[in-house]
Formats: structure tokens, C-alpha cells, sequence
């Protein structure tokens, strides 16, 4: 066990940003690489012996988070009452945490296909045949997503930037 156990905690790291990523929150991330954890070491024997562990790992956790998206959307967005009153966020005090804090913003803003293939290549540094494996689409859909998510940062980034101006009368 220690074998599948010391291979697999070798990806967690990956997992948590691939999870946070898709998520947008930490508590819902956790839960994410908790459960593809679970699920990999339960199913240790159904992975393809010589395959990418990373690439089987993130199939399994791309899979959990559809499914959960999709169970959300039917049953609607719960809210916990104890955390409502909390801060979301805080100011960030430099500007490199601020630059990153705009690039994390843009990348949440990506629709969910073309921000999982952003974080799959350009994060997590799988090859387009490997995300297109964790994705369960052709190849050319992942390159495509790509180009398409890559223009959309520029426009979500060049936006902000911009300044605004007024007209002063």
C-alpha cells in the first residue's frame, strides 16, 4: 500500500491547484482532492498499468467535479449560514498580489471548459494529448479551448487594465 500511497502523494500538490482552480474556493478544493484520493486508492486496480498516474489522477478529479457541478445545478447552491457574515476576501498589499489576485479573477471568469484546459496545460503542465484524455474530448478540442481561453485572459486582463475615463464637462 505504502507503494500506491507514496506515488499518489507525489501528485497531491498538483491536485490542489487543478481542484482550487476548478473550485475557486479552498473548503471546496479539499474536498475535491479528498475525495479523488478516495476514489483513485479504492480503484488502484482499474488504472492502466504504464499510463500517466497524473493524467489518471486528474480524469478522476475532472470527473468528480462535473459531477458535482451538475448535481448542484439540480438541487440549487447551498449557503452556510455560520460563514455569512465572514469576509470573502482582503485587500491585497503589493502589487505582484494584486496582478495575481486580477489573473486568478480572469481565469474564474473563463467558462468551465476552457478554464479546465488552461489549468490542465499551462499549470499543471500535461501534454494536449494528456488533457485531452482528463477531459474526454478529442485533442483538437483541447487546442481550440486553449486558443480560445487564451484569448479571453487577454480580454479579461487588457480590460482591466485599461483605465477608465470619464468625461468631465
Amino acid at each position: 500500500m505504502s507503494g500506491k500511497a507514496d506515488l499518489i502523494e507525489a501528485e497531491i500538490p498538483a491536485l490542489r491547484r487543478y481542484a482550487y482552480g476548478l473550485t475557486g474556493n479552498a473548503p471546496d478544493s479539499d474536498d475535491l482532492v479528498q475525495d479523488t484520493l478516495e476514489r483513485a486508492l479504492s480503484r488502484w486496480s482499474q488504472r492502466k498499468p504504464g499510463g500517466s498516474l497524473k493524467a489518471w489522477l486528474f480524469t478522476i478529479q475532472h470527473n468528480l467535479f462535473v459531477n458535482n457541478y451538475r448535481r448542484q445545478k439540480r438541487r440549487g447552491v447551498h449557503t452556510d449560514i455560520d460563514g455569512a457574515n465572514e469576509p470573502h476576501s482582503q485587500a491585497a498589499d503589493q502589487e505582484a498580489h494584486m496582478e495575481l489576485a486580477g489573473v486568478l479573477r480572469a481565469v474564474g471568469q473563463l467558462e468551465d471548459d476552457r478554464r479546465g484546459a488552461i489549468l490542465l496545460v499551462a499549470v499543471e503542465d500535461l501534454t494536449y494529448q494528456e488533457a485531452a484524455t482528463v477531459l474526454g474530448v478529442p485533442i483538437g478540442t483541447v487546442m481550440s479551448r486553449l486558443s480560445r481561453a487564451r484569448r479571453d485572459l487577454r480580454e479579461l486582463l487588457d480590460r482591466k487594465s485599461a483605465p477608465a475615463l470619464r468625461r468631465v464637462k
